[in-house]
C-alpha cells in the first residue's frame, strides 16, 4: 500500500513531544511490513537539524525508508502553521496514495487534507492523540474550530483511533459512533542497551545515595507539574545526604518553570527540586534508570507513553487514574491514584520505603516491556488501512 501520513509535527522535531516519536514509530514499522509510507508535516527548521533536500514544497527527507515532506509554514501559532505549498502538494500528489492517517486536532493541516480526501473519495483514519477532549489553552477558539473545521473531518473520518479504553469512552460520549472508534494501543521504542546509572545525578548534583522522583514530559497545566510538586513537598523529609530529590524534565510549555520555581521556595523545597531541561534518546532513558520512581500525575492522558517507558526501563511508576496507560501499568509495574495530592504522596512514600515492592515493580515493568513494542500496533495498522481502502475500491 501507499500511505500518507498527516501530522503538524515530525522527527527530527522531538522537543514536541509524544507525537513525532508515535508518528515515526508507526511510519518505520509499516516500511518494515513492506508499504510505502510518506509523512506530510510542517519544516520546524530541518536545515538547522542537518537538513534534507529542497522540494517544491520546502525540503525532503528519506530516514529508515520513510519519505518525509516538511512543507514551509508561514504564519505561526504554537504547533498550527499555515503552509501555502499544501495545496500544491494535495493536487499534484494525493491521488498517489490508497489511504491517508491523520493525527492531531487542531491544526491546519489536518482538515485541509481531509477535505481533499472527501472530495478525492481517498479513505482517511483520524487518530486525535489525547486532543478530543479540549480541558486547556483556548477552549472557546477550540469550539469554534470544531464548528468551522474538525467536525466535518471527525464526521468524514472511515475509522478514528483510541489508544486506551479510556480514549475510547471519551470518543463516544462525545458523538462519534461505536463503528467508527477502532482501540489500538501506543508502542514503546525500548532501546538495545539501556544507558549506565548516575549520569542524571551527576549532571543535576544530586549525591549517589539521595533518591529521586521523575517526572518527564512537558511542562503544561494538561500534566499537572504542580499537583506533583505540592505532593512530593508532603513526603517525610529524610537525613540532608538521603533525602529525596525531585526533577522535573522537559520542555517548558507554559512558562511553568518559574512557576515551579516560586512554590518550591515557598514550600521550603528548593534545594531538592531540579529542572534538567529537554532529553531524548540515551540521556530520557539514563534519567529513567537514575529515578527510584516515575510519576505521570496527568489530569488527562489519552495514553501516556513516558510511563510506560519508565516502567520497561525498570523503574517503578505512579499515574493518576486519568491516564490510559494505567490499565496497562496496574497488574503490578504501576500505582494508580486518584489525581489528588495527599493520594499522590501516599503512592510516591509507599514505593521509596519499600524495597521489595520496587522489585516486584521492577519485574513487572520487564515483563509489561516485552509486550510494549510498535509491531503489533503496526500490524494492526495495517490490516485497518487494507480494510478503508477497500471499502472504497469495492
Amino acid at each position: 500500500m501507499r500511505i500518507l501520513k498527516i501530522s503538524a509535527t515530525y522527527s527530527p522535531f522531538l522537543e514536541f513531544g509524544g507525537p513525532p516519536v508515535k508518528v515515526r514509530a508507526l511510519a518505520e514499522g509499516l516500511v518494515r511490513l513492506g508499504h510505502a509510507v510518506t509523512v506530510l508535516t510542517t519544516d520546524w527548521g530541518l536545515p538547522a537539524r542537518g537538513g534534507g533536500e529542497r522540494s517544491p514544497y520546502g525540503f525532503r527527507r528519506m530516514h529508515h525508508g520513510v519519505e518525509s515532506i516538511y512543507l514551509r509554514p508561514r504564519l505561526r501559532y504554537r504547533t498550527t502553521a499555515w503552509t501555502p505549498a499544501l495545496p500544491a502538494f494535495l493536487r499534484d500528489g494525493l491521488r498517489d496514495f490508497d489511504v491517508v492517517h491523520i493525527y492531531g486536532l487542531y491544526d491546519l493541516l489536518g482538515p485541509t487534507v481531509a477535505k481533499a480526501c472527501r472530495a478525492a473519495r481517498l479513505p482517511y483514519v483520524l487518530e486525535p492523540i489525547g486532543m478530543f477532549v479540549p480541558l486547556v489553552r483556548n477552549l472557546w477558539l477550540k469550539r469554534v474550530y470544531h464548528a468551522l473545521l474538525g467536525n466535518k473531518m471527525i464526521r468524514g473520518a472511515h475509522a478514528v483511533i483510541a489508544t486506551s479504553q479510556q480514549e475510547a469512552g471519551e470518543l463516544l460520549a462525545g458523538g462519534i459512533a461505536p463503528g467508527q472508534v477502532v482501540l489500538r494501543r501506543n508502542g514503546v521504542e525500548i532501546p538495545a542497551e539501556f544507558p549506565p546509572r548516575g549520569g542524571l545525578r551527576r549532571k543535576l548534583g544530586i549525591p549517589p545515595a539521595a533518591q529521586v522522583v521523575l517526572f518527564l514530559g512537558r511542562l503544561s497545566t494538561k500534566k499537572s507539574p504542580d499537583l506533583l510538586l505540592h505532593a512530593f513537598a508532603r513526603l517525610a523529609p529524610g537525613p540532608p545526604d538521603n533525602r529525596a530529590h525531585l526533577v522535573f524534565a522537559g520542555p517548558d510549555d507554559e512558562n511553568w518553570m518559574k512557576r515551579l520555581t516560586s512554590e518550591a521556595r515557598l514550600l521550603n523545597i528548593s534545594v531538592c527540586v531540579h529542572f534538567a531541561g529537554p532529553l531524548y534518546d540515551e540521556e530520557k532513558w539514563a534519567a529513567y534508570r537514575d529515578a527510584d520512581v516515575f510519576v505521570l500525575p496527568s489530569r488527562n492522558e489519552n495514553f501516556g507513553n513516558t510511563a510506560a517507558e519508565a516502567a520497561a526501563a525498570g523503574t517503578p511508576v505512579v499515574v493518576t487514574d486519568v491516564c490510559g496507560v494505567a490499565e496497562l501499568l496496574a497488574p503490578g509495574a504501576g500505582l494508580v491514584v486518584p489525581h489528588e495530592e495527599r493520594a499522590m504522596a501516599v503512592a510516591i512514600q509507599t514505593v521509596l520505603q519499600d524495597a521489595a515492592l520496587r522489585e516486584k515493580m521492577l519485574a513487572a515493568g520487564a515483563a509489561l516491556a516485552a509486550r510494549l513494542g510498535w509491531e503489533e500496533p503496526s500490524r494492526e495498522m495495517e490490516r485497518l488501512y487494507a480494510r478503508v481502502a477497500g471499502e472504497i475500491s469495492g
